[in-house]
């Protein structure tokens, strides 16, 4: 049997030469935005899992997974892209720096007098709304979530009980982006989108600054035991904002020394992989249903910010199939005796079925090659999201659905 992966190196990333600005993505800004995330009571850094056996297992020096699913009690790392955002906007209305902003401030009834009334509007297959949803029922503010056809009546119900005006569309999700927009236009809503375009990126930008809060506390939690920094991280791609936010970061942060880094994306909705297939330095497009198991990566329109940021330093992007993700899925909650349990979604988990898949099969070597990785290899990954839709979580795990086979035969 053939693995179905599609994977290009990218080795314009280690030269030299003019490359995107990440200056907007530095750990001072990383600290500025943890600072404001540790002014709620909600807030804690998620666990760094370290995984010794699956390590042993395949042959590398250490992996660790970011649990994205410990998040503020959202259940994915969402909130702290569009959280930071909505934070950012009310700063830039009541015309202070978003560093002298605290939960205490934001939610304070002199706060909204302020700024008056505002509704957030968004697209979302589920965590990002469910995010912004809850950020703005933090200030007394309303939002309008829009989800595409076919997303989660879970995950639904979870931004509705954040207060939510919400519903899905027959749309697919960029054609719900463009709706979100349209009615943002026209009823005066602020829109927050991690797809950026030419006049729409402030808020894109924050989004990012967001992300980067990810990779600044798995830094400091690998400093705090002691361990080496990565020297890889694979990287879920959707529109590419949180992997360009991380990129950005680590970029910045890193230099030249910055870990060695994978976009990862499903192949029915692969814009980034596309985009740096063409070779051109301009980003392309998926279209149609995009319908992937992967309902957080199911993006076909790349976020511009994020894309340029990722072209310019990113080392390789892969395509892969959906059983990918649910491998992933299953190795992580049934881990290797005497690792920790980690419960990752189909987008949160499809880096560790990846790493697994290209570090176990042989047709594969060429990639490990490319990408350098061998035995003093330290793999950073972050698990996005946790069982963000219980019902399909069962289904891979415990029922053994998507599998490699059954997926092949559906072909």
């Amino acid at each position: 049997m053939t693995t179905n992966i599609d994977f290009i190196a990218n080795p314009s990333a280690r030269q030299k030469g003019d490359k995107a600005d990440t200056a907007f993505l530095s750990a001072e800004k990383a600290a500025v935005v943890r600072d404001y995330f540790k002014s709620f009571a909600e807030y804690a850094p998620t666990p760094l899992a370290s995984l010794p056996g699956l390590s042993k297992t395949l042959g590398v020096a250490s992996v660790y997974v970011k649990d994205e699913s410990k998040r503020m009690g959202l259940n994915a790392f969402k909130v702290l892209g569009c959280g930071f955002a909505i934070a950012s906007v009310i700063a830039e209305r009541l015309g202070v720096d978003i560093s002298e902003l605290t939960a205490e401030a934001i939610r304070s009834d002199a706060t909204r007098k302020a700024v008056g009334e505002i509704t957030f509007v968004s697209a979302t297959d589920g965590n990002h709304g469910r995010g912004v949803a809850w950020a703005a029922r933090q200030m007394g503010q309303k939002s309008v979530i829009y989800m595409p056809k076919g997303s989660s009546l879970t995950r639904l119900a979870n931004i509705q009980a954040e207060g939510a005006e919400a519903s899905i569309t027959d749309m697919n999700y960029d054609d719900a982006v463009r709706l979100a927009w349209k009615q943002s236009q026209e009823k005066g809503w602020v829109m927050v989108q991690d797809t950026a375009w030419k006049g729409y990126e402030d808020i894109p930008a924050w989004i990012m600054q967001g992300y980067m809060t990810m990779a600044f506390e798995a830094l400091e939690q690998l400093d705090a035991i002691k361990a080496s920094a990565p020297t890889h991280i694979f990287l879920q791609a959707g529109v590419g904002s949180y992997a360009g936010g991380i990129q950005g970061f680590l970029a910045t942060a890193f230099g030249e020394n910055r870990p060695i880094t994978t976009v990862v994306e499903p192949h029915k909705a692969n814009c980034i992989y596309k985009s740096a297939e063409a070779g051109d330095g301009e980003p392309r497009f998926t279209t149609g249903d995009m319908d992937t198991l992967m309902a957080g990566l199911a993006c076909g329109e790349p976020n511009i910010i994020g894309w340029d940021i990722l072209r310019d330093y990113a080392d390789g992007f892969i395509s892969c199939p959906d059983w990918v993700a649910a491998n992933g899925m299953r190795i992580l909650g049934a881990p290797v005796a005497g690792d920790p349990q980690v419960i990752s979604g189909e987008s949160g988990a499809v880096t560790a079925g990846l790493l697994h898949l290209i570090m176990t099969r042989p047709e594969l070597g060429y990639i490990r090659e490319q990408l350098k990785i061998d035995s003093d290899s330290r793999v950073l990954l972050i698990s996005t999201e946790g069982d963000t839709d219980p019902d399909i979580y069962r289904d891979i795990t415990w029922f053994g659905r998507h599998t490699e086979n059954e997926e092949e035969k559906q072909c």
